[in-house]
């Protein structure tokens, strides 16, 4: 069981079922149970998932003095993971809205409220508990990267969409990732090049492209190899939101646990595939026995399609 700190956004979220993209006017539209409001945030989300997973989560996150900073505190409390490191200095608690229709594609109305302005009182001993850190990529968290550096803790971050290996505000945190995740959402060029350009920029250990519906790449600069996976498809998907979440947290767990990466991504895959059957980003999440179960019924391998370097 490893023990993992996680720094990131907690926020309300509220998804809505839509007839489709575009959306068309309505004055009014009635979608029974088309509409719910959950406890949600990338840093809840890979907590959750850690935890159902069977790892030891500490949560670093702002919120509001307010009521929905209450429901989280609970709910958070309710997964046996301590509050002590939810600071309620927000004048307001971030929320998002999310709309999806029956395919599964989404929009996200994300209001961050002031927590870009707003820092969180990080210390070594709680950088020093954990054997791994996931740096989400708010602006909160970047002076835990240079403590995790400085405690030789391996770092995690998901940079989520990227249109330049250049990007400016994501740079701190893909120089100081050993482990740097991404969607291929933003790529306007070949993805194979982007990926081989952050790994020659930012030295990462292992870099995780994720395509959706298309699978994901692996990419391990330093053994020069690109891996490609297919998507993992078992059916009845509802929502995609949340998917790149449980994909970062499930390789993250397995890769801790000793997996080889590729391996590791096997599994998360399903995971995620697993997770998606459901509206909300934090719900869906699976147990490690579940994901092995469900590997056996489908008989899912590890193999993947090796791009450069390595086995087919």
């Amino acid at each position: 069981m490893a023990k993992i700190l996680i720094s990131g956004l907690l926020n309300l979220e509220t998804t809505a079922r839509t007839r489709g993209f575009p959306i068309q006017y309505y004055p009014v539209d009635y979608t029974f149970f088309g509409v719910s409001s959950t406890l949600s945030g990338v840093a809840l989300n890979i907590a959750k998932a850690l935890s159902k997973l069977g790892d030891s989560v500490s949560l670093a996150s702002l919120t509001g003095n307010d009521l929905t900073s209450r429901f989280f505190l609970e709910e958070i409390k309710n997964l046996g993971i301590s509050t002590d490191h939810i600071l309620q200095k927000l004048r307001e608690t971030p929320a998002s809205v999310v709309l999806y229709d029956e395919s599964g594609r989404r929009q996200i109305y994300c209001d961050l409220k002031d927590i870009q302005e707003t820092d969180h009182e990080f210390t070594e001993e709680m950088v020093a508990e954990a054997d791994a850190v996931v740096a989400c990529n708010i602006n909160f968290s970047r002076p835990l990267l240079d403590m995790a550096r400085a405690g030789n803790k391996l770092i995690a971050t998901d940079v989520h969409v990227l249109t330049n290996p250049d990007d400016d505000y994501n740079r701190e945190f893909m120089e100081k990732a050993d482990i740097l995740f991404l969607s291929d959402e933003g790529i306007t060029w070949n993805k194979h090049d982007f990926v081989r350009a952050l790994g020659e920029r930012y030295h990462n250990r292992i870099i995780v492209l994720g395509m959706g519906a298309s699978g994901a790449l692996l990419h391990m600069p330093h053994d020069n190899l690109m891996v490609e996976r297919p998507a993992c498809k078992i059916g009845n998907v509802i929502n995609t939101v949340g998917a790149g979440d449980a994909l970062f947290s499930a390789f993250l767990h397995f890769y801790l646990k000793g997996a080889d990466p590729v391996s590791a991504l096997a599994s998360a895959q399903l995971f995620a595939a697993l997770k998606i059957r459901h509206a909300g980003a934090a719900e869906g999440f699976v147990t490690e026995a579940e994901i092995e179960e469900k590997k056996a019924e489908q008989k899912i391998s590890d193999k993947a399609c090796s791009i450069n370097g390595g086995d087919q």
